[in-house]
């Protein structure tokens, strides 16, 4: 081989040793932040996955402006376990995967089930391909559909189903009527016609609904974000449940299960959203309101995007009272003009018992 040729080669490797070197060294510093936050984020889930022991708290920063304040670290956060501080162990800010059950009120009035039902395919925006879905319905029943992951054909075909279903009934109104009179009339008592309701059909109890829902994440994951999307106008029918309040409060809080309530219809007022509210507050979700269909479409992906990037802040309980099933926890920043978002305790003892029922009623 000729000498100039050999030089003119060498000279050239040399060029492209260094063009390469220069682009590694200009990339460099963005693959290691990435790949340190995903070693971050995966260690997160092989410890949270691993240590039972472990109370798990998803929490939500937002600024005075309702905006998520993503930027903060370890060090600015404070946990207490009944009263006493506790050692954060697990700290990320790393989004994670939800496993999102998206559970629809088929018993709206007819102009809210209408801006409700024409909102619902929205839903799959806020999807990503490591989610998994599970769309439920209910009205005077449960009526639960099966998980879709990593599959945006069969989710829309699910969600296509749920808004067929949760149109305005085109029926008229179903009346529901009490049985008849079992005593025998007495002298003179004039014939009882049963009454009947002609207005709107009563609706499943919510608490119930609740307690349905959370029993088909019991078995997600633990490496997952669990969260119950509820569309609802948050009406309850007290008289139907089965399950209190706090019977289904318990269950949620025993899965570490955030609902993320969707409050539709006019006139909102806090008073009527009460039930909605509270579900969210106590299971360190939160509370959107829309009476409008574009303002439905526009909230699911907020609220799948603020479920997803929570903290994720997690401890192992010392000192705190042993003697309690309860256990009540708060979560501060030394941050300023801002507002946590968390659950605000959790449980070690067996789930709540249903209590016992004796002649179609509850007894306490």
């Amino acid at each position: 081989m000729p000498r100039r040729l050999l030089v003119v080669m060498l000279a050239a490797c040399s060029i492209l040793v260094q063009a390469q070197q220069s682009s590694t060294q200009e990339t460099s510093p963005a693959q290691t932040r990435a790949q340190q936050n995903a070693a971050q984020q995966s260690e997160a889930r092989a410890k949270i996955s691993v240590n039972s022991a472990l109370v798990v708290l998803p929490v939500t920063v937002k600024d005075r402006y309702g905006n998520l304040v993503p930027d903060l670290q370890r060090e600015e956060f404070r946990i207490f376990d009944d009263n006493v501080e506790q050692s954060i162990e697990v700290f990320t800010a790393e989004a994670f995967p939800l496993s999102l059950l998206v559970l629809i009120d088929d018993d709206l009035k007819s102009n809210d089930a209408e801006q409700m039902a024409a909102s619902l395919r929205a839903v799959a925006a806020g999807i990503s391909a490591s989610d998994e879905t599970l769309i439920c319905r209910f009205d005077l029943k449960f009526h639960p559909g099966e998980w879709v992951a990593g599959d945006a054909d069969r989710l829309l075909a699910d969600l296509k189903k749920a808004q067929d279903a949760s149109g305005p009934s085109t029926a008229g109104p179903v009346p529901f009527v009490d049985g008849p009179s079992s005593h025998a009339p007495g002298v003179g008592e004039p014939l009882s016609l049963p009454p009947t309701n002609a207005g709107s059909r009563p609706t499943i109890a919510l608490d119930d609904v609740i307690h349905s829902a959370a029993g088909l994440l019991h078995d997600r994951g633990t490496s997952r974000r669990k969260v119950i999307l509820l569309i609802s106008d948050g009406v309850n029918g007290p008289q139907f449940n089965h399950y209190t309040y706090a019977n289904s409060l318990d269950a949620l809080l025993h899965d570490n299960i955030s609902i993320y309530s969707l409050a539709v219809g006019s006139g909102l007022s806090t008073r009527k959203f009460s039930r909605l509210i509270n579900y969210a507050r106590d299971s360190g979700g939160d509370i959107y309101y829309a009476s409008r269909s574009p303002a439905m479409e526009r909230l699911y992906s907020q609220i799948t995007e603020q479920a997803r990037h929570e903290y994720t802040l997690a401890y192992v309980p010392r000192g705190n009272n042993r003697n309690s099933a309860y256990h009540r926890v708060e979560v501060r920043t030394t941050r300023g003009a801002v507002t946590i978002k968390t659950r605000r305790g959790y449980y070690t003892g067996p789930l709540v018992d249903l209590p016992k029922q004796e002649g179609g009623r509850r007894t306490h």
